[in-house]
Formats: C-alpha cells, structure tokens, sequence
C-alpha cells in the first residue's frame, strides 16, 4: 500500500525549518489526520499509525487550544516499528480555525490547523440565512486562512448565482461559489482552489453537504452521508469527528461534524476583517471610541440612514461585536480564577515542602 508522502501531506520549508532542532531527539514529523474523544491518528513516512501525547505536553499544556488538532505537524517517536506513535510537540501553526466551547463553558476549541482555504458551507434551502453566512465570516477572517463562502444544493433554487451575488453585496463582496454535488456544478471550482497540496477545510450545520461535496471531490464514497428532513433541512451528524484526507488530484482536505453552535473565539481581527466596510465607515466617527449605537455624530448610523449601509449587516455587526466584549469579559474573568487556583495550589505545595524540612530538621 502506498502511502502518501510528506509533501503530499502538506509538508513545506516552514515546518522542515521548526523540525530540524528536534530531529536530534529521534523525533520525526507527522500530520494529524484524525481526533476522536482524545485518541490520534498520525501519517507520515513510516505510514499511519494511532498516536497518543506525552504526559510532558498534557503538563505543559496551558488550554484546550495547545493540544494538537486534526492538521497539526507534530513532532513524534515511532514505537513497535510502526505500529504506534507517541506525540511530544505540535509544530508551530500556520493558522488555527477555533470556536467558543458550545454551551456556558470559557474557553476555546480547535476545528483545525495548517488551513490554507476555509469553505463556509451554507445549504440553499432552509439552512440558508445571511446572519449564519457573516457570523462564519467573522470566526474565519481572524484564523489566518482564507475564508470561501459555499453555497451547496445550488440545484435546488432557480437562480444560485443570484443567491451567491446576494451574500456578496450582504458580506463586502466575500468570495462566495454556488455548488451542487448532485449536479456538479461548482466543483471544478473548488478543485482549483485546492491545487498545489492546499489544505481545505469544510464548516458548517449537519445537513448542508459537507460529505456529499467533499465524496464528489474525492471520486469516491470516503465519507458516509445522509438523507435530510423536508421540513426543515436538519440532518444527522454522519460525519462523528474531524478527518483529514488527501485527494488524488492533489489537494487536501478536513471533514467536521455539523455544528449547531459557531460561537466566537478570539478571532483577532476577525469582525473588523469580514465588516471591512463597516470599519472603514467607523474611521469617520466624531468619537474614535464610538459604539455606534447612541453616540452623536455617528458616520455608521449616517450610511444605515442614507441607504448606504443594510440595517441587517448593520445589526448583525453590533450583536457580534457584543458577544465578543462578553466572550472577552468572561474569558479573562475565567484567567483570573485559573490563576487564583494555580497560586493557592503553588503556597500549598511550598508549605508542605517546608513542613517537610523543618520536620527532618
């Protein structure tokens, strides 16, 4: 069996140049290419095998966020000639697709590492909602990959091309392509996005597609699907876990289960990236802390007042610009407490080590 090489997997100058001090350890790379409930499976020149992390990085690690992802380089030992693995450290990251935990729970959880093309896939039925399409954007612009909003089931809507240039004149024109996996239309597409050992990454609901385009890319039933309810569009998660995986064309791409949740992360620039527009607006402002909600003077009520901004994007920008003041008020009061925990666990370890010199004393 032929196994795909480094290069294959995405391998380039960048991960080779933060490997080289490692290899001294008798550590070799490998990718990522499938989590499952914290159990890993590893490719690279020895082949696939399961891997598992050290108790050194589980130590070290500070968050969710520093173990590794499907799609992460990692530095590993081979063990029983190739028939498992142990991951001692994650290269550093080219770019990292995160969201907020689902629920009430701080904190942040990897989709996927090393993309190079996030595709936002929305259904063209009852899935899809331009507020879902900017709330995408906005978790994907501040990833460092770029963002690509897919339109899937274009088949099943008279004109796709009219929905796609609706998103763009809703999103700043983001790039945005009508699909059909049934139909093919849109493929060709996405396969030129994936030339050159790019690595893909495909996001969104349960029931949009994702497998179905990803099959039809692929040439081959790699991923199981299933059917969706008239109703409401809603599907089951047939995809349980990410899996990454390399097409025969050359690309390379990262399968998610469906999503009821996209919340925030620390997107970085994220919001001021996929509102561009609005942004550009707020330099205007008479105040340069302006909210844009009740201050005097406000150049982004101006544009909404004028007709040269939609009040949708415009009420969309807010509620996402206040969830990510909350996410960033409970995160650091979440650091806080963590910090408290770790410094009453540090003077308790210190006294014990005292009460244990002046009683040898």
């Amino acid at each position: 069996m032929t196994h795909p090489s480094l290069e294959q997997l995405g391998w380039n100058g960048k991960f080779a140049e933060a490997m080289a001090p490692l290899h001294g350890q008798g550590l070799v790379p490998a990718r990522v290419i499938a989590e499952h409930r914290g159990l890993y499976r590893v490719a690279g020149a020895a082949g696939e095998m399961p891997a598992e992390v050290t108790g050194r990085l589980v130590f070290l690690a500070e968050e969710r966020l520093d173990y590794p992802v499907v799609g992460d380089w990692v530095a590993t030992a081979v063990l029983d000639r190739g028939e498992r693995a142990v991951i001692h450290h994650v290269l550093p990251r080219m770019s990292i697709l995160a969201r907020k935990h689902a629920g009430k729970t701080a904190g942040g959880q990897a989709i996927a590492a090393n993309i190079d093309i996030i595709f936002l896939v929305v259904g063209l039925d009852h899935n899809f909602k331009l507020n879902r399409v900017e709330r995408y954007l906005a978790v994907a612009s501040g990833c460092g990959a770029r963002p690509i909003v897919v339109l899937s089931k274009s088949d099943l809507v008279a004109d796709g091309e009219g929905k796609a240039a609706e998103v763009r004149s809703r999103t700043d024109n983001a790039s945005v392509i009508a699909v059909s996996a049934r139909t093919g239309q849109g493929l060709e597409g996405l396969r030129e996005l994936l030339n050159g050992g790019r690595t893909g990454c495909f996001i969104g609901s349960s029931g949009v597609g994702k497998s179905s385009l990803i099959n039809r890319l692929a040439g081959s039933e790699l991923l199981r699907t299933s059917e969706v309810r008239e109703a409401d569009s809603k599907g089951r998660h047939t995809t349980s876990h990410r899996e990454l995986f390399v097409l025969d064309s050359g690309g390379i791409v990262i399968d998610t289960p469906g999503m009821r949740e996209l919340g925030l992360w620390d997107p970085g620039e994220g919001i001021e990236r996929a509102f561009a527009d609005i942004e550009e607006l707020a330099a205007g402002c008479a105040f340069r802390d302006c909210t844009h909600r009740i201050e005097p003077a406000c150049a982004v009520r101006a544009a909404v007042d004028a007709g040269e901004l939609g009040p949708g994007r415009y009420e969309n920008y807010l509620k996402l610009g206040r969830e990510q003041e909350h996410l960033e008020a409970r995160t650091d009061r979440f650091k806080q407490q963590e910090k408290k925990a770790y410094d009453k666990r540090l003077s308790k370890a210190v006294k014990d080590v005292c009460k244990r010199k002046n009683r040898q004393g």
